[in-house]
């Protein structure tokens, strides 16, 4: 059974999720700050982080950052910060996904089964995976199917191995930057903006509205299967 620590200091949000939760089947704990949050991570072990960052004793990022110095274990930020900012500074920090409140708990669960996925699934894969009429190998380098052959240059191979390699995340633009350009080119999201511009059209069957590499407003971009 896969067990949650849910971080809220609101009494009636940690309620409807531990409800919510519990009746599709996933353990819950909760924790009402940050303090209590590392605390319960280190001593439960929990397969996943639901984590609100407006905390009454420190900011949810110090949370994650706390988190990410001995844990890989998945973060999903729920917040009533909705400026891109926000989003931004908790996804560099470590956070997997990022929901804005209000938000339905299907949502939340979809999120969930999204994160979960990818970590049985391991860091190594997908080893292949499908953009429309194209078979993207990782491990063999190469792009078969469509009507044209592919050619994807070493900073192409390598962005799109990133994004493969994590489907469903939410991939901030300065992670992305710093794992393929370096850290130097962190603020450089032009960079980013042409290279993907570029295996849309290489990639995708219709380039200006792209089923699998995705845009997200202000924060980065994803991989939909």
């Amino acid at each position: 059974m896969t067990r949650i620590l849910v971080v809220d200091d609101e009494p009636q949000i940690v309620r409807a999720l531990s409800i919510n939760l519990r009746a599709r089947q996933y353990e819950v704990d909760a924790a009402p700050d940050g303090v209590s949050a590392l605390r319960a991570a280190a001593r439960q072990r929990p397969d996943l982080v639901v984590l609100d960052l407006g905390l009454p004793d420190m900011d949810g990022d110090e949370v994650i950052r706390g988190l990410r110095g001995w844990t890989t274990v998945p973060i999903i930020v729920v917040s009533g910060r909705s400026g891109n900012h926000d989003k931004v500074t908790a996804l560099d920090a470590g956070a997997d996904d990022y929901i804005t409140k209000p938000f339905g708990i299907d949502e939340l669960v979809a999120r969930i089964r999204a994160v979960t996925r990818r970590v049985r699934a391991g860091d190594d894969a997908p080893v292949v995976a499908r953009i429309g009429e194209h078979t993207i190998d990782l491990a063999a380098r190469s792009v078969t199917g469509g009507d044209s052959e592919v050619h994807l240059s070493p900073t192409e191979w390598q962005l799109l191995d990133h994004l493969l390699r994590h489907p469903d995340k939410l991939l901030g633009r300065t992670a992305l930057l710093k794992e393929v350009w370096g850290p130097q080119y962190a603020t450089e999201t032009n960079y980013l903006r042409q290279y993907m511009a570029r295996l849309r059209r290489k990639l995708e069957a219709d380039p200006a509205h792209p089923r699998h590499l995705l845009t997200e407003p202000g924060m980065g971009y994803r991989f939909r299967p």
